[in-house]
Parts: C-alpha cells; structure tokens; sequence
C-alpha cells in the first residue's frame, strides 16, 4: 500500500507560482504512474500532469507550458512546479500513485494523497 502527503498548496497571485510536493511512504521508484489531479468546487477531478517510472510525461493542455512534473525516486518525491498560474487553477491538488499501469488514471488501482489547497488570486 501506498501512502502519499502533499504539501505546498496556499494563496498566490495570478501570475505566481507555487511548488507542490508529494511524499511517498515508501520507494517509489517501482511505481510506474505517479501525479497530480485537481479538483475545483462543482467540477470533475481532473488530471493535471503524470510521470511515469522512466520519466514519460503527459500534461492537461490548460497547464502545458506553464507546470512541470518531476519525480525523485531517491527521496520518494514527486514535484509539481506550478508558473503563471491563473484564477482558473485554483482547486484541490491530489497527489496520485499507480504501481501497475501507465498512463495515470482515475481508478481501483489509484492511491491518493489527502489533497492542498491552491488559491489564486485576480
């Protein structure tokens, strides 16, 4: 079982940025998805960014460009970094692990982080 905590979630500007980082209880360099969904007040969660074991990406077009997912399997850490944020990325963060299937999905197999709060103001 995978236990995961985010921290680096707060209130920033439009046009800020913000670092998210997500610990793993454990190794994660066997985990073969690991990353980021959101979720903003009456809408569906959504993927944001995932990195795979031998580091493939794949972004949410809204965020291309201006996020980048990192993983550190040293420190059983995977990063968000978060640029030019809007009005419109405000949500809850949800760190997300799935040991056995690639591409990251919203599924049985997915464990989850308790979420942070990011906030941006206009």
């Amino acid at each position: 079982q995978v236990q995961l905590v985010e921290s680096g979630g707060g209130l920033v500007q439009a046009g800020g940025s913000l670092r998210l980082s997500c610990s793993a209880s454990g190794s994660i360099f066997s985990i073969k998805a690991m990353g980021w969904y959101r979720q903003a007040p009456g809408k569906q969660r959504e993927l944001v960014a995932a990195i795979s074991r031998w580091g493939s990406t794949n972004y949410a077009d809204s965020v291309k460009g201006r996020f980048a997912i990192s993983r550190d399997n040293a420190k059983n850490t995977v990063n968000l970094q978060m640029n030019s944020l809007k009005p419109e990325d405000a949500a809850v963060y949800y760190c997300a692990a799935d040991p056995d299937r690639w591409p990251l999905v919203d599924g049985t197999g997915t464990y989850w982080g308790q979420g942070t709060q990011v906030t941006v103001s206009s």
